[in-house]
């Protein structure tokens, strides 16, 4: 693949081109000029932009971070060649979403390029995920170690053992971690429900255990619960026999009372005769009280209505016109500017005049003098008219897109097609805006009309004491009527029991008093009502659990089936464990390969300095320099050395894996010296000759650098 431009509106570039050639691009630009940003807005074009990712502390999102600096929207477009064919691909925002919306066609004919969508461009284009490209052919100072990620460990293990890239192991180790899940994972699977199964029949044989002690309790409380019954009723008896003596005297004073009661409600009576009923009073009331709770409603709807809505404006160069006008506008200043566009007079006149003056220099040549001059003058002429139609017709083209601030005309219309809409929303939110202002204007007016119907000229207050005061007398009565009967029913109580009692059939030892009697005899016929109730939900449980024979045998049959299963999961974590000491054994055979071109590389790199490189699983490297008998951590190294250590890797990597693809550099040669940057430089141009390689620096030596 190669690109030949890209032109975006990404973080601080505005509609910015970058033009690139084949081989090797040196792109030299000094601190915060947009490399970075460069590099960033391929990879997002290509695989596209993480708009999950959220900001934290210490690091921006992406579609945070370069969200543009002018508040335009975000997009871009890259210019290609992909197997042969000129391919455009193009992301916008859509709606809230940066380069949410992808296209991708043949730049010549414009027909779209199916095989191509937002999902898997970078996948077709560069052959590779976008960890692998990320770790393989783009190379940024910040993270020149290599990382590990699954997809690049796939793809390099495919290269260098087999080549098989079914993902056979792969699924294999899949379906080992089923069965194992099917056995044991979490609260879920069949040992954990077999054991589930064996602690609930556990706790089942422990639960009819308690259940049978506590009916054999229970049993013996309802026993002591009855003698004491037969106790206290005894008790009673006495107490009533000792209280028939003395009734006498509490008959008098019943009877008194209830004279009392019977004048002080004749009083309240006559007093309450020119009252209003007492229905009409308590149905004034509610009625006084609804209304007042709807007017107060009312107001406070009143008060908090909305606003009327604003009218929306056309935003400039369509500020004071109708949207028909300013679509018109826009469709005569899109024809001016396709016409202008269009327009080869001026090439044709710099044309003519250049083929005059050529003309001249012949003729004068033959000294055909005055031939000469007049094809001179008018070649002079028309290629001045020319340079004046040239410079006149970019002025007209620069003055509409600056009216309109893009060249693009099928954006001029966004703003009015938005406008639009947002007169769609006005006049929605306007109707409503009225209908609740009418509906409330009613209900205020109705609200109005039933208080003056309700109160006349007296405040809903006044009128509402009058009535409130009339029901407290009704109330008064009423307490009075109830004081009168309660009196008299207390003396027919007493009355019917002054009566002969017997004496009681047994001695009475208790003391306590006729309500502590009662009391006692309530709770304890209350407690062996429990008791009973109690002692059969006991035996029901029991019958619903079952016997204890066939609850043991149920018990003994599931912790059979938990050894068997107990037995297939080890055997399952067995050859998980060979299976990843497999896939690890594989993972070690790419090594070497990788290792041997990143040796050749780094030796070249550093003059031959260094003739030996091991490389560990996780793509950590030690080095050996000439002379040196083992081999070091490259944390040994220096910084310059490191850079140069990690950058051979991945440039080995890039060769094995992105064969194809663009080789991406970002102030990758920053800390190596002119020699050693000299030897990568010609590293790079040699890899330029099958591929395209793209270097940022902020440094002038490496263009200088021959």
């Amino acid at each position: 693949m190669r690109i030949y431009k890209m032109t975006a509106t990404f973080g601080k570039l505005e509609h910015e081109t970058l033009t690139l050639e084949s081989g090797l691009n040196i792109i030299t630009a000094p601190n915060e000029w947009g490399k970075s940003t460069w590099c960033a807005f391929l990879i997002a074009m290509l695989y596209g932009l993480d708009t999950r990712a959220k900001t934290t502390k210490t690091a921006l999102a992406d579609k945070e971070r370069y969200q543009p600096w002018s508040g335009s929207p975000m997009s871009g477009r890259i210019d290609l060649n992909w197997n042969g064919r000129d391919i455009t691909i193009e992301r916008t925002t859509r709606r809230r979403v940066p380069l949410g919306e992808f296209k991708a066609y043949e730049t010549v004919s414009g027909l779209p390029v199916e095989e191509l969508n937002a999902g898997n461009c970078g996948q077709l284009l560069l052959g590779v995920e976008q960890t692998v490209f990320r770790r393989a052919g783009f190379i940024r100072f910040s993270d020149l170690p290599v990382t590990q990620d699954e997809a690049l460990r796939r793809r390099l293990n495919a290269l260098v053992t087999t080549g098989d890239d079914s993902g056979a192991a792969d699924r294999l180790a899949a379906s080992l971690k089923d069965l194992k899940n099917r056995c044991r994972y979490n609260r879920t699977g069949l040992l954990p429900q077999a054991e589930a199964q064996r602690d609930a029949l556990e706790e089942k044989l422990t639960e009819l255990e308690t259940l049978n002690t506590q009916c054999q309790k229970l049993k013996m409380r309802i026993d002591e619960v009855k003698e004491w019954l037969r106790q206290l009723y005894n008790h009673q008896q006495a107490l009533a026999y000792a209280k028939m003596e003395s009734g006498l005297a509490q008959l008098a004073q019943a009877r008194e009372t209830a004279d009392k009661t019977e004048q002080a409600l004749r009083e309240l009576e006559k007093a309450c005769a020119s009252l209003p009923p007492q229905a009409e009073a308590e149905s004034k009331i509610r009625e006084l009280r609804a209304f007042r709770d709807q007017w107060n409603a009312l107001r406070a709807e009143e008060q908090h209505a909305p606003a009327e809505p604003q009218k929306p404006e056309l935003p400039n160069p369509f500020t004071g016109l109708t949207a028909e006008n300013a679509r018109a506008m826009a469709r005569e200043d899109a024809r001016e500017l396709t016409e202008l566009s269009q327009s080869r007079l001026s090439l044709i006149l710099m044309a003519v005049g250049a083929i005059g003056l050529l003309a001249a220099g012949g003729l004068a040549y033959l000294t055909v003098y005055l031939f000469a001059a007049v094809a001179g003058c008018a070649g002079l002429l028309a290629l001045v008219w020319g340079v004046v139609d040239r410079v006149s017709t970019r002025k007209k083209i620069l003055s509409i897109v600056e009216k309109y601030g893009t060249a693009d005309w099928k954006q001029w219309t966004t703003p009015i097609s938005e406008y639009e809409q947002e007169m769609i929303a006005y006049t929605e939110a306007l109707k409503t805006y009225q209908e609740v202002e009418s509906d409330l204007e009613v209900r205020l007016m109705v609200a109005r009309k039933k208080r003056d119907s309700l109160c006349g000229l007296q405040e809903p207050e006044e009128v509402l004491d009058f009535w409130q005061e009339a029901q407290r007398q009704w109330e008064q009565y009423d307490r009075a009527r109830t004081d009168a009967v309660t009196a008299k029913r207390h003396f027919e109580a007493l009355n019917a029991m002054v009566k002969p009692v017997e004496k009681p059939a047994l001695p009475d030892n208790l003391t306590q008093s006729e309500a502590q009697t009662a009391q006692l005899l309530a709770e304890c016929a209350a407690e062996q009502q429990r008791l009973q109730n109690r002692l059969g939900q006991y035996q029901g449980r029991m019958e619903i659990i079952g016997s204890a024979e066939d609850l043991r045998l149920q018990h003994r049959r599931v912790s059979d089936r938990i050894a068997r299963l107990e037995d297939t999961y080890t055997a399952l974590s067995i050859a998980q464990e060979a299976l990843m000491q497999a896939r690890a054994e594989l993972q070690r055979r790419f090594a070497p390969r990788i290792t041997r071109r990143a040796q050749e590389l780094l030796s070249t790199m550093t003059g031959g300095r260094y003739q030996s490189l091991t490389m560990g699983e996780d793509f950590s490297l030690r080095a050996g320099a000439r002379q040196e008998d083992v081999q070091y951590d490259a944390i040994w190294r220096s910084d310059g050395t490191i850079d140069q250590l990690y950058l051979a890797l991945r440039l080995a990597v890039a060769e094995e894996l992105t064969p194809e693809a663009p080789l991406v550099l970002d102030d990758a040669l920053v800390r190596f010296d002119d020699e050693r940057m000299a030897a990568a430089l010609d590293i790079l141009r040699s890899m330029a000759q099958s591929k395209q390689v793209i270097c940022f620096t902020c440094q002038r030596r490496e263009a200088n650098t021959k």
